[in-house]
């Protein structure tokens, strides 16, 4: 039986669902990324502090960074689930992932507010 990283209930058809989401997101913002990067041929700090200065870039920018971790959480959980077989050893490396990615979202999350 499957079991699904976010909810008890589901049987991983949330986290299924969640992951597919995450990655189109991700996905988007890429190509649009990628897409203004080669439209500005000579693009400057200042060009760059701009764009990421509109609220609109960072709300985006932070939905990108919140779909990634949630994607790499439910990715690694389930690298953990299907090879970590110790539950001590499987416990501890959660707690790690958990922690590491929370981090990096507030280290996001400063990064943005702060320009």
């Amino acid at each position: 039986m499957v079991k699904s990283v976010l909810s008890v209930a589901h049987e991983g058809l949330r986290d299924w669902m969640v992951q597919r989401v995450s990655a189109i997101i991700m996905a988007v913002y890429s190509i649009g990324l990628v897409f203004y990067i080669l439209t500005s041929p000579e693009l400057t700090y200042s060009e760059w502090h701009g764009l990421f200065e509109m609220t609109w870039m960072k709300i985006a920018t932070l939905l990108f960074v919140v779909s990634l971790a949630f994607h790499a959480w439910i990715g690694v959980w389930t690298i953990f689930t299907d090879y970590v077989k110790n539950y001590m050893v499987r416990a501890v490396l959660n707690v790690a992932a958990i922690l590491m990615l929370t981090a990096c979202f507030l280290w996001a999350l400063m990064i943005l507010w702060s320009v």
